[in-house]
């Protein structure tokens, strides 16, 4: 059903009607909204009566609705109707789906973070993705639980920017990164399609309207719908990382739930002094593990190959969803402290985090001051004993192809 926004008047699903006006009252969207409401009052005077007959219609394909499947059943056998059912469900979200809030920041905050490293001082090289927008959790949306869902946007406004072909492949093809309830439908879309089955029995297989954590596998999981080539890593420093098989030899491991993973391994109150050592020193070598690994990552492939003299290089890769026990997070590009000879190099991460304000961000890399506290996290913030990443590699999977990345295995790197 559609709904009229009591505050500016635009025609939205009745289902994401409090979404929506709860949205009014970030004070970074306001004007914004204000203004859109405007736009639309002066074209649009009465609502689409076509578009009112296509929510329904979405509504009740998605809930399942028998009367909205009969005319499917009535020209499909039963092997097709599930087919069916899906092409209808996508045809009707590609309508549907709304355009997420971001607020721009003139010039891009890749480029204001750009200009803060070449601005330090000390001799450093940094590695970063290209074209990244930051999405902030809200505390009238999703805060506590909506980071993962952040970071996915996070990820797909690079990818919309940076590849043609993920353009064309991504959401439809509609160009812009959807809000979290059109994202909800598009990962119950891809578990229908058989994408990660494990993982969305976790969910009972829905996710809409839910306040539900999400991580790495789910991420993949949806975009992998659009035939794109999500991966995931495994950092795990944990004695149950090594899975075996029947035959005994060692078996990749499999990503599960979203959360099963992150546990907290917790420290004996009788651990003796040098137990404590020996667990900081395995600390220590599973951080730089982790960094050398995201290091290598960047710097396979970046477009300032002419000129490796430079401080900061743009990399070519995407930017790497990052969860760990809590929380998740979006890298988009690392630092290295060049030191003396015969030192090891030091490493920061360079991270967005939805937990921050973008205004904060933007004031704090626009003035160059204050802006490492928001972006930068060195390696010894690392303590967690589990990590997971999720990248995408170039390109479109073929049909066969497709098949094989319905299965959500991850890389597991041991430390």
């Amino acid at each position: 059903m559609i709904s009229s926004c009591p505050i500016c008047n635009v025609q939205v699903l009745t289902a994401e009607l409090q979404w929506h006006a709860n949205a009014h009252f970030d004070d970074d969207q306001l004007q914004t909204d204000m203004e859109l409401a405007h736009q639309i009052a002066l074209t649009q005077s009465t609502p689409n009566p076509l578009l009112l007959d296509t929510h329904q219609e979405c509504n009740n394909l998605f809930a399942g609705d028998p009367h909205a499947q009969e005319a499917s059943s009535s020209i499909a056998g039963s092997s097709s109707l599930q087919g069916s059912v899906l092409d209808e469900q996508v045809s009707c979200l590609l309508q549907a789906q709304l355009r997420s809030n971001v607020q721009e920041i003139q010039g891009g905050v890749m480029n204001l973070l750009r200009a803060c490293l070449e601005s330090e001082a000390g001799s450093s090289t940094s590695m970063i993705s290209g074209h990244v927008d930051h999405y902030q959790s809200l505390s009238s949306e999703d805060k506590g639980w909506g980071c993962g869902w952040r970071n996915i946007q996070m990820l797909s406004s690079h990818l919309l920017k940076q590849r043609p072909e993920a353009r064309e492949a991504l959401f439809g093809g509609s160009g812009f990164v959807p809000d979290i309830p059109s994202l909800q439908r598009w990962l119950e879309i891809a578990w229908d399609k058989k994408f990660d089955t494990l993982g969305s029995s976790h969910f009972h297989n829905k996710v809409y309207g839910a306040k539900k954590w999400i991580g790495t596998t789910e991420c993949a999981a949806l975009l992998r719908s659009f035939g794109l080539r999500a991966r995931v890593v495994d950092f795990d420093s944990t004695e149950s990382s090594g899975p075996h098989s029947k035959n005994g030899k060692h078996a990749p491991k499999r990503v599960q739930g979203p959360m099963d993973k992150f546990l907290i391994k917790n420290v004996s109150p009788t651990s003796t002094s040098s137990e404590l050592c020996r667990e900081d020193a395995e600390n220590m070598r599973g951080q730089q593990v982790l960094v050398d690994w995201i290091w290598n990552y960047f710097a396979s492939r970046h477009s300032d190959n002419s000129d490796s003299s430079r401080r900061v290089l743009v990399s070519d890769k995407t930017p790497l969803y990052f969860q760990h026990q809590g929380h998740s997070r979006t890298i988009v590009g690392i630092q290295k402290q060049n030191v003396q000879r015969g030192n090891q190099d030091r490493f920061t991460l360079l991270i967005l985090d939805p937990g921050h304000r973008t205004s904060d961000l933007e004031r704090a890399l626009r003035s160059k001051t204050g802006w490492q506290r928001l972006v930068k996290r060195g390696v010894h913030t690392l303590r967690k004993p589990q990590y997971q990443l999720c990248y995408v590699d170039p390109g479109i999977a073929s049909s066969e192809e497709m098949e094989q990345l319905k299965t959500i295995d991850s890389i597991l790197v041991r430390f």
